[in-house]
């Protein structure tokens, strides 16, 4: 009997243990893109596939979007409980929602892809030419919703440029075809399809946001406030994991596209490597992220960002920096280089 209670003890010691070593976050999350799978977006999907979810006891699920404004509102709504999206669609919600806030738990884009594009034979060279010509774009887009700002920061009215809406697979067309004088979008993904219907880089007249003393953020990992307040460790879990989606991507961007090609097997490798690398290279592995690691914001220029923004939308209220972001899920800064 002795020796049967020692064999029982030193089984649930053993059982103890395993328990102990084992991830205690199990749960299940919903996770929403802002757009399609593209490669700007690997790094989500190397970490699902790659096991990095899983490995922190989370059970990863992926959809793809229709736009930043509405995912932030599935996961306003509980559809889905975190995502990925322009953090100034999440200070929009936020503003004319307080209570509710939907919370920024990890920066991705430091520098936006907010952009205008032309062509020099339009007879634009930059903002000072833009009166009075034609901007088209889909009504969601987020720099068409930002051109107000833009326009303010540029010296312009914005209400003496004429606007025109379409779909989002017929904007670069228009514009190749001089049916608009310029049009608004996320610059690799505009300058890609510009490309792909033969206007060379150099007949591009190409404005980014950031160039014209926006300071704007761009994409970022939100969570609904039931995440926060409810499942704070497997929050902090799936950032986790998703930085080292985001630090084996950029150590391998090969790597990124094959993980999107498991999701999306009909994407165009090559297109979406090209994607991949300008994103990192313009807006995620800026020179503060080399210096200080990515996932934070500055606060004083989120302050501003906001004030930017107000004048683009016409907020009624602007909502505190610490109603959109928080950094308590953030690993240390040591982990946080991905160079």
């Amino acid at each position: 009997m002795l020796k049967l209670t020692s064999l029982w003890k030193g089984l649930a010691s053993v059982l103890l243990l395993a328990l102990s070593a084992a991830p205690a976050l199990a749960l299940d999350i919903k996770f929403t893109l802002d757009w399609k799978f593209q490669g700007p977006t690997s790094p989500f999907l190397l970490a699902l596939h790659e096991g990095y979810y899983s490995d922190e006891g989370l059970d990863v699920s992926i959809d793809a979007g229709k736009g930043s404004a509405g995912a932030v509102i599935r996961v306003a709504s509980g559809a889905y409980d975190m995502g990925f999206a322009d953090i100034n669609a999440l200070i929009d919600y936020n503003s004319k929602n307080p209570g509710k806030a939907i919370k920024c738990v990890m920066m991705v884009y430091d520098a936006p892809p907010f952009s205008l594009f032309s062509l020099k034979s339009h007879g634009i060279s930059g903002p000072q030419d833009i009166p009075g010509k034609t901007l088209g774009a889909p009504v969601f887009d987020a720099s068409y919703k930002l051109f107000p700002a833009f326009a303010a920061q540029a010296g312009f009215d914005p209400d003496s440029v004429l606007r025109s809406n379409m779909d989002p697979a017929l904007r670069e067309a228009m514009l190749a075809r001089g049916d608009v004088d310029l049009i608004s979008g996320h610059y690799f993904s505009s300058f890609l399809d510009l490309k792909s219907r033969g206007v060379k880089p150099e007949d591009m007249v190409i404005m980014m946001y950031s160039d014209y003393g926006m300071d704007f953020y761009g994409n970022a990992v939100i969570a609904s406030p039931k995440m926060v307040r409810e499942h704070p460790e497997q929050v902090r879990a799936f950032v986790r994991a998703t930085f080292r989606g985001l630090k084996e991507t950029i150590r391998n961007p090969d790597a990124g596209i094959k993980a999107t090609m498991k999701t999306d097997p009909l994407i165009d490798a090559s297109l979406e490597r090209e994607r991949l690398d300008l994103a990192i290279s313009a807006n995620i592995l800026t020179d503060h992220v080399k210096q200080n690691g990515a996932g934070d914001i500055i606060i004083s220029r989120m302050i501003r960002a906001i004030d930017q923004l107000s004048l683009a939308y016409g907020l009624k209220r602007k909502p505190d920096v610490s109603e959109i972001f928080t950094r308590m899920f953030l690993p240390p800064r040591s982990e946080r280089m991905l160079q």
